[in-house]
């Protein structure tokens, strides 16, 4: 979605709000904006407690400081609200979202669900990997993964570093790091840190989307998000059956780093969703908006 005229129209918004007399004239198209931004934060279902997700390996315990989305209005946040492919957001079980925050707000972030069910992931190598070499090589696999991003009129895409370096479990069974990714000419580089749970079968992923500005806030936020995602009974590590179960083709090291791609021997860079509120940060105007619909939630 294309934010055309958007201070123009949150002004507008925050002025007839407020009880202002006077309001700014809109567009027929930034009206048609104005009232699809609405009509997507109305459609939300914003859910806490007990939660299923979608393929029924894993279960959510959301608390009341966060609320959790389904696939399908999660992809409409991440498509239609904060502009990225649609191809990114297919295999997204949910998302969730700080209770007290909307997808609209200028410091907006949230966390991202999927599950990939490739087999067992050994955890035997967990304490010799050496992330500084493996760092080297996802810079690589980033650098041509920008590549096919600016190919298709996407921003360019750069792998500045680690802002949390890769840490294991072994109790918990939950690798947890963070990435600082530099999109385009943006001011502000992107935070995706990255949770994975491994399962008998596969492993469950949660990335939080975020600025690097918000690390803190993040960090804050990390032990009650590693909290929440279990695998049910069945489905945990310790179910593991190597009598019948599938062992993954990979360690710790390569869910770090993306799936090795065999035939080319390249790591494939993780997709990492991309929050394009474009002139909404810049100018402040995402906070009206947040508040605007932060009124319509109560």
């Amino acid at each position: 979605m294309k934010y055309i005229k958007v201070l123009v129209v949150c002004l507008a918004l925050f002025s007839a709000n407020l009880g202002f007399a006077e309001e700014p004239q809109l567009t027929p198209e930034e009206e048609r904006y104005v009232a699809e931004m609405r009509r997507i934060w109305d459609s939300l279902d914003r859910q806490q407690g007990e939660i299923s997700l979608p393929n029924g390996v894993a279960e959510l315990t959301v608390p009341d400081s966060f609320y959790y989305l389904n696939p399908q209005d999660s992809e409409k946040v991440l498509v239609e609200v904060w502009g990225n492919p649609p191809d990114t957001a297919e295999a997204v079980l949910g998302m969730l979202f700080p209770s007290n925050a909307t997808p609209f707000d200028e410091d907006a972030w949230g966390v991202t669900i999927e599950y990939e069910e490739e087999g067992y992931v050994s955890d035997e190598d967990a304490d010799t990997i050496d992330y500084d070499a493996l760092l080297s090589q996802m810079k690589e696999g980033t650098s041509e993964y920008s590549r096919q991003r600016v190919e298709e009129g996407y921003e360019s895409m750069e792998l500045v570093g680690w802002a949390s370096k890769p840490f294991y479990d072994k109790a918990s069974h939950k690798l947890h790091w963070a990435k600082e990714i530099k999109f385009g000419d943006q001011d502000v580089n992107t935070l995706n840190y990255n949770i994975r749970v491994l399962g008998r079968k596969g492993v469950l992923i949660l990335n939080f989307i975020a600025g690097m500005d918000q690390k803190q806030i993040i960090d804050s936020q990390l032990d009650t998000v590693l909290a929440l995602a279990e695998f049910n009974k069945g489905y945990r590590y310790k179910d593991f059956d190597p009598s019948i179960d599938q062992m993954a083709a990979y360690g710790i090291g390569a869910l770090v780093a993306g799936k090795v791609i065999t035939k080319t021997g390249f790591l494939a860079a993780a997709l990492v969703f991309l929050k394009k509120f474009g002139v909404l940060i810049v100018v402040g105007a995402g906070a009206m908006l947040g508040r605007l619909f932060k009124r319509r939630k109560t």
